[in-house]
């Protein structure tokens, strides 16, 4: 088999590797609280016994709807599968290598942001609009630091590709413990935090109307489109702890398009993400939600680590 069908199949690969274990790792997550707090759990599988009990249920649209909010789900998933398919996350080599540029990865991740919260708007709710606007102001403060973050990175390799950013670390294992890498390494672990909607952000098993963020944009949502979203969650975090762990621990993304180099990396994939969502959930246990004005003041630190993080790139090279 030639290296390009390699290629082609690692990114069939990442996208089945995502797909299947993105609810696994929530359901991981759910259990490590769940054994710290002092209980049983649900257990890993529970996540998927949720989706296949919503694909069952028939789709509901408020009165009024347009074809915004029906849409939405799939667009959101789209997305997040067209991240999944070309970020370097089991081989730096893809297909799809202009899609691997940062400044496309965070436009799609915006993408799915903006068009939820116009379907929570399109609904007329009340709680479908506060959600909206709580969800859009997160991604505001949040987008422009993972830009910055991500551009720290991108100083020293000389490209925004993450492929060649996963390479360079690789490469060169002193600069991922250089004082830019270290800043941003926090500033984009804190956005990860804020894009998934995890503590003390948002909280993900709550429907109290005045906390809800984004569960009170889907609150209209039913059936096969909730579970679209619910896995569009899902995958959601899954990438982007996949990235953080690509970039702030790039070892074990195979290089080379191979059998052995593509299962190695899946394998190394699968331990990156549940270990980062392990230490995510364990984190959270200690944590309460904090009010919505004082999200603005963690993403506001956020965005001063990713600014410190590109000075040092260029005045600590």
């Amino acid at each position: 088999m030639s290296e390009q069908a390699w290629s082609v199949l690692g990114a069939v690969l990442q996208v089945g590797v995502v797909v299947v274990g993105a609810p696994l790792l929530i359901g991981l997550m759910r259990q490590v609280r769940a054994r710290l707090e002092g209980r049983a759990g649900a257990g890993l599988g529970q996540p998927w016994r949720d989706l296949r009990k919503q694909l069952r249920k028939e789709p509901i649209a408020p009165d009024g709807a347009t074809v915004v909010f029906t849409a939405a789900p799939f667009v959101v998933l789209s997305s997040l599968l067209l991240i999944a398919s070309a970020a370097p996350f089991v081989a730096t080599t893809s297909p799809l290598d202009g899609v691997v540029d940062l400044y496309a990865v965070v436009s799609l991740l915006l993408l799915g942001s903006v068009v939820l919260a116009l379907a929570g708007l399109d609904t007329g709710s009340a709680f479908g609009g506060m959600g909206s606007s709580r969800a859009v102001t997160i991604a505001a403060l949040a987008e422009p630091t993972l830009l910055v973050a991500g551009f720290a990175l991108a100083v020293r390799v000389g490209s925004s590709n993450l492929a060649r950013i996963v390479e360079h670390g690789q490469q060169a294992p002193a600069s991922v413990l250089s004082p830019a890498t270290l800043l941003a390494a926090v500033a984009l672990w804190i956005v990860v935090v804020a894009e998934a909607g995890r503590l003390p952000v948002d909280n993900p098993s709550t429907h109290l109307e005045l906390t809800m963020i984004h569960e009170a944009t889907i609150l209209e949502y039913a059936g096969r489109d909730l579970a679209i979203i619910e896995l569009g969650s899902a995958i959601r975090l899954a990438v982007l702890l996949g990235l953080w762990g690509s970039l702030f621990v790039p070892w074990g993304v195979a290089t080379t398009a191979g059998p052995a180099a593509l299962a190695l990396g899946s394998l190394v994939l699968v331990v990156k993400v549940g270990v980062l969502g392990a230490v995510l959930a364990a984190a959270e246990v200690f944590m309460a939600k904090w009010r919505l004005f004082r999200v603005p003041e963690l993403l506001a630190g956020s965005f001063l680590f990713g600014v410190l993080a590109v000075s040092s790139s260029f005045f600590l090279a």
